[in-house]
């Protein structure tokens, strides 16, 4: 009985199959090359892949459409490359019969996955289902028994053949090429997220930080108060992680984060006038934040240090020049404002600042003081012009200086101040007084008052004149509950609280101990 399986297919033609291929022309060169396993097909050359592949394709379907249909009597052309359905199992339960073909002969078409080749074959249903990312092009059809014409009974044992049976059932659907898919690799901060990190939990928040960290990146306009909910829930994960794999520097991002948050927090009460509590608005301040804060005691210092002339007046004056000119050591000045620093001689101040060669201006002191809004005066200030070599005093910009010589303008020119006609040391006290106070106003850091030799420095006046000066400060609503004893206590008013530079405490470094703490929101266990 094998005996007669084995002739019958012996008497069965081979199935057909062509395969077009797409190779390299040679070295340094984007040409392709494209041939076919058929005879009569000759050879092409083409530019580039794209091209090649376009044509191989073409050539293919060309022969798809010439070819005739699939014939029934035709047994696997797969059968010459090792198809696994054509393989004998080696194991204990190896089946029984030679080969499992089965169900109508078919024309299928099999693609590399990387595009080099594609290949047209005979084959049984079975095996085109077998065979990974193959596509049915045409399908046989089963020949019609002679009429009156029994089939004849097939023994136990007996390969089975597609023209001589009717496929049972549907044809199987072609299996679809495996799609290998890569672990998705997370990260966050730079750092890689394990894989295998537990609990779980913790490792889905990481991931879902640094997807909303670079969708805050792409964001057209800054939001601070988000920004801070996401860098306290970065620190609140990386404690966590670090406690789960006792990583020391993911405990310090874990606090840098926490700084960070805290940083951006105070930027968005500052902005929006929010107090840290939430439940008060803060003070809308004429100066924004920290930085311009340092940077007007900065310029005060500056004067203090080098101010060419003594006194009050003299400091003042030096104080407005040097605002007007930080940047670039030039400037624009009118009569106004010089008149308006309750000045009692301007006009010799001027001149004295020329002498010593401090200010120069293109006229005369009288020319200075005589210039109006439409027609300005330069003036240059030599010791605050930047050279190629060296960098200027102060380290702010160009568009900051302009707000800094604001505020002081403000300050000095204070509504009260003014109808006062208050002199020059009052109303420089004040300046300096609105540079040393905290957010709510105490005098000194944290409203434990200012040295009266310091402030005495500043204000380019003896100590025995303070008293003098804040009560009249106290007068005009400047400052309240004022006492001096070797510091100077008190409080600024509600009405000049938009004027101040609040002290900012220095950062300093986390300390081991507050290295070492972890923040439970994420559970470890």
């Amino acid at each position: 009985m094998t005996q007669a399986a084995v002739s019958e297919l012996d008497e069965r033609v081979p199935g057909r199959r062509w395969t077009v291929r797409l190779d390299a022309a040679g070295r340094g060169s984007a040409a392709v090359r494209i041939s076919c396993s058929r005879p009569a097909c000759a050879e092409q050359r083409l530019p580039s892949t794209a091209a090649g592949r376009a044509a191989a394709v073409a050539h293919l379907k060309a022969h798809l459409r010439a070819a005739p249909a699939p014939r029934a009597g035709a047994y696997c052309a797969c059968r010459a490359d090792g198809c696994h359905t054509h393989l004998p199992d080696s194991g204990r339960n190896a089946r029984a019969e030679p080969w499992r073909c089965g169900g109508p002969v078919v024309l299928a078409v099999v693609t590399d996955r990387e595009g080099r080749w594609w290949q047209a074959l005979e084959c049984c249903s079975r095996c085109a289902a077998a065979i990974p990312g193959a596509k049915t092009a045409a399908t046989s059809q089963a020949p019609e028994p002679h009429p009156g014409e029994r089939p004849a009974p097939v023994a136990a044992g007996t390969p089975q053949f597609s023209d001589g049976q009717v496929a049972a059932g549907p044809v199987p659907a072609p299996r679809s090429a495996p799609v290998r898919r890569r672990r998705r690799q997370a990260k966050i901060a730079q750092r890689i997220i394990p894989f295998d990190l537990r609990p779980v939990a913790l490792r889905d928040e990481l991931i879902e930080l640094g997807d909303l960290f670079r969708d805050y990146q792409q964001r057209a306009e800054p939001d601070l108060a988000l920004l801070a909910e996401l860098h306290t829930r970065k620190a609140n994960a990386f404690a966590a992680w670090a406690e789960a794999g006792g990583d020391i520097r993911l405990r310090l991002d874990a606090q840098r984060a926490e700084q960070a948050a805290t940083a951006a927090l105070l930027q968005h009460q500052q902005r929006t006038g929010q107090s840290a509590s939430g439940t008060e608005p803060s003070v809308a301040r004429l100066l924004t934040g920290p930085t311009q804060w340092d940077h007007a005691r900065a310029v005060l210092a500056h004067v203090t240090d080098t101010a060419p002339l003594p006194g009050p007046q003299a400091r003042l004056l030096v104080m407005m020049l040097t605002l007007r000119t930080a940047h670039t050591g030039t400037g624009n000045l009118v009569g106004q404002d010089l008149t308006g620093l309750g000045l009692t001689e301007p006009e010799d101040l001027v001149a004295q600042l020329t002498d010593c060669g401090w200010l120069c201006i293109p006229g005369t002191p009288g020319d200075l003081l005589a210039s109006r809004p439409e027609n300005p005066t330069p003036i240059s200030v030599p010791s605050l012009t930047p050279h190629p070599d060296t960098s200027g005093p102060f380290t702010f910009g160009k568009k900051m200086r302009p707000k800094l010589s604001g505020w002081a303008q403000r300050v000095v020119s204070d509504k009260k101040l003014r109808k006062a006609k208050t002199t020059a040391d009052t109303r420089l006290l004040a300046l300096v007084l609105a540079t040393q106070t905290c957010a709510d106003g105490r005098l000194g850091p944290e409203g434990q008052g200012i040295d009266l030799e310091r402030l005495a420095t500043w204000c380019a006046v003896a100590p025995g004149e303070l008293p003098h000066l804040t009560d009249r400060l106290e007068a005009l609503d400047w400052l309240t509950e004022p006492s001096l004893t070797t510091r100077l206590t008190g409080l600024l008013t509600e009405r000049v609280l938009p004027l101040t530079c609040p002290l900012t405490l220095p950062a300093t470094e986390p300390t081991d101990d507050q290295v070492a703490v972890s923040v439970p929101t994420l559970s470890c266990e």
